[in-house]
């Protein structure tokens, strides 16, 4: 759907993009299976010549997430294990291929329909990006835990707090941008919302937030998608980043993007943002509107140094790359008749997609 890293939106590709360039310096023979537009230092095969989300010649999305596999497994062979990301569309075929595969749950395992699927396939080992995540699937064949990564190097701290809010990533009713806009409109201060707007939330941007935009123009600036060095920027410049989501979000990667620049972030409690945050540290962990409302008045009281600290530690590409490794080699342990390697070793070979 997206480049290896993607150019705008799109945290899995920028996920995958970390771990991939890690795990070539670290020693490993890694093969990407992406679209052509990927700028990776691992072997590339090209699945597609472009992007599929921004390219409007594309109408079937799934007839190249089918050509990526049966590529994969023609050169199954060549690996030593096969690293999932576009989630249950690949068991199927991972059934199929001799080579252990295992799959990490980017997305949602809340929804009936997914939690089927992945019940029928119980047996396929699974990494979660938070422990939250697991909860909607205690019987899942869970191999690890591992948080996802910034690219630390692109964003800068800076010790000075800004004089406006961020709502950042995608318009959709789960991420409830309404309360970001009713938090701004509250406490009296710009908000500026850099997101995108996919054609499935079109509607509820034209008839739910749109308005309210407009109707707070003094005060609400949506200013649409941003790059790296754009989210680098404005996150850097913020006095708090707002995370009011109305789901439970499986990791939240602009949280830690926030706080790589040292800007703390006010959040609603659900799903992974306990595991994120340090309420009281790092940010403020919220349950109603109004506690959010009053925990922006409370963010100068913050060290926008720990912020950064907190993900120098927890969500480095080193820290990712290595629970990664330790992920790999319990993979490779419990797969019978495959001789134990141990991925941080030079020469492991891994294939991802």
């Amino acid at each position: 759907m997206e480049p290896v890293p993607p150019p705008l939106y799109g945290g899995t590709e920028r996920v995958v993009s970390i771990l991939t360039d890690t795990l070539v310096r670290r020693g490993h023979d890694v093969t990407l299976f992406a679209s052509g537009d990927s700028q990776t230092s691992a072997r590339l095969v090209p699945c597609s010549a472009q992007g599929l989300r921004l390219d409007p010649d594309v109408t079937d999305y799934f007839a190249y997430a089918m050509t990526q596999l049966g590529e994969l497994g023609r050169r199954e062979d060549d690996f030593d294990l096969i690293h999932n990301h576009i989630d249950y569309f690949a068991f199927p075929m991972a059934r199929l291929y001799q080579r252990p595969t295992i799959t990490t749950t980017h997305g949602r395992l809340d929804l009936p329909e997914v939690q089927r699927v992945y019940n029928d396939f119980s047996d396929q080992p699974l990494v979660s990006i938070s422990q939250d995540q697991r909860t909607y699937l205690p019987g899942a064949n869970w191999i690890d835990t591992v948080y996802n990564a910034v690219d630390i190097d692109n964003y800068h701290f800076r010790p000075e707090r800004g004089d406006y809010l961020v709502f950042l990533g995608r318009i959709s009713p789960e991420k409830r941008p309404d309360r970001a806009i009713d938090i701004a409109r509250d406490v009296g201060m710009k908000l500026i919302m850099a997101a995108k707007v996919d054609p499935i939330d079109g509607e509820y941007w034209e008839h739910a937030i749109r308005p309210l935009v407009r109707a707070n123009k003094g005060i609400i600036e949506f200013i649409g998608e941003v790059d790296e060095q754009g989210k680098d920027e404005l996150l850097g410049g913020a006095y708090a980043y707002l995370f009011p989501i109305d789901w439970p979000e499986p990791f939240g990667l602009t949280m830690v993007e926030a706080m790589a620049t040292g800007t703390p972030v006010v959040a609603f409690r659900a799903g992974s943002v306990p595991e994120v945050v340090k309420h009281g540290e790092t940010g403020f962990i919220c349950k109603t509107l109004t506690d959010m409302v009053e925990a922006v008045r409370k963010v100068e009281t913050l060290d926008r140094a720990k912020c950064r600290q907190h993900v120098e530690t927890h969500f480095s590409p080193e820290a990712m790359t290595t629970g990664y490794e330790r992920a790999y080699a319990k993979l490779l342990e419990r797969s019978s008749g495959i001789p134990h390697l141990d991925p941080r070793s030079n020469g492991a070979r891994a294939a991802g997609n």
